[in-house]
């Protein structure tokens, strides 16, 4: 997928996932999710209570499918199988340790996800590069070439986005996260929790479900009740990757009723 980490022969370039996010101004020193405004209005009147088809519905219309897709099918569950590893490339250590918090965060959150940051490119799976806005396209053609890259420009204008690389078994191998630095610590922590969610697997964003972060039409800035539920589904060991839908609709009943139960403690959730 990327011109400065190329795949192997065996290994096709899969999807693309891209949030064009609006500006917010940018604070004078980096904040947590928690700590902005913009986060606590959101979380105060945050929607946590859903019914089973709420949530099966966002669940298939992100793990299957791609809003940007390059090559391969998509009627499969993609994810990873096995651990997860974050290296973040920048020189903004105030961006790195952000980063470094929403890894934590979605780790603690996702029961069955081995995620964590690593020092070394060579080691990790995933690898996010922490650009400059002005730099944006310059990355995106050292990633994907220029034709490329003036096509994701014209026809998404993103300021931040996401890809991964999967092997015949609909297997994650490797995905690259682009976020931009300098727009912001709301735009920034938005991109962060959407892009690195993505690139785990739920990479088709859809307009018609209201309460997930994959909507491009919602901003949330940090780890969403329902979203959780679409990355514990998803990486319960019971769905596998290569599944059809009909083979996971087939085992979803059981598996959501486990991840309830997950989702409802690690949030100190109410009947």
């Amino acid at each position: 997928m990327s011109a400065l980490n190329p795949p192997s022969a065996s290994l096709r370039i899969a999807l693309l996932a891209f949030a064009a996010l609006a500006c917010a101004p940018a604070p004078a020193t980096p904040a947590a999710a928690g700590e902005l405004p913009a986060v606590a209005s959101r979380q105060r009147v945050e929607k946590k209570n859903f019914t089973d088809g709420e949530i099966v519905e966002g669940f298939l219309k992100t793990a299957f499918g791609a809003e940007y897709h390059l090559a391969g099918r998509v009627d499969r569950i993609r994810k990873f199988d096995g651990p997860v590893r974050v290296f973040a490339e920048s020189d903004r250590a105030d961006r790195k340790t952000q980063l470094a918090k929403v890894v934590a965060d979605i780790g603690k959150r996702v029961q069955h996800l081995d995620i964590a940051m690593i020092d070394s490119n060579e080691a990790a799976n995933v690898r996010v590069k922490l650009v400059r806005d002005r730099d944006l396209f310059r990355t995106l053609t050292s990633f994907y070439g220029a034709e490329k890259a003036r096509e994701i420009r014209t026809s998404l204008d993103p300021q931040c986005l996401s890809g991964f690389r999967k092997n015949d078994n609909f297997e994650i191998e490797h995905s690259d996260v682009i976020l931009t630095v300098d727009n912001g610590d709301f735009v920034f922590l938005d991109c962060a929790y959407e892009e690195l969610l993505q690139s785990l697997g739920p990479i088709n964003d859809t307009a018609s479900v209201p309460w997930t972060m994959f909507n491009d039409n919602v901003s949330m800035g940090y780890f969403d009740v329902y979203d959780q539920y679409i990355l514990n589904l998803l990486y319960d060991p019971r769905i596998k990757a290569g599944m059809t839908v009909t083979e996971v609709k087939a085992v979803l009943p059981t598996v959501l009723a486990d991840v309830r139960s997950w989702v409802k403690q690690v949030n100190d959730l109410k009947e």
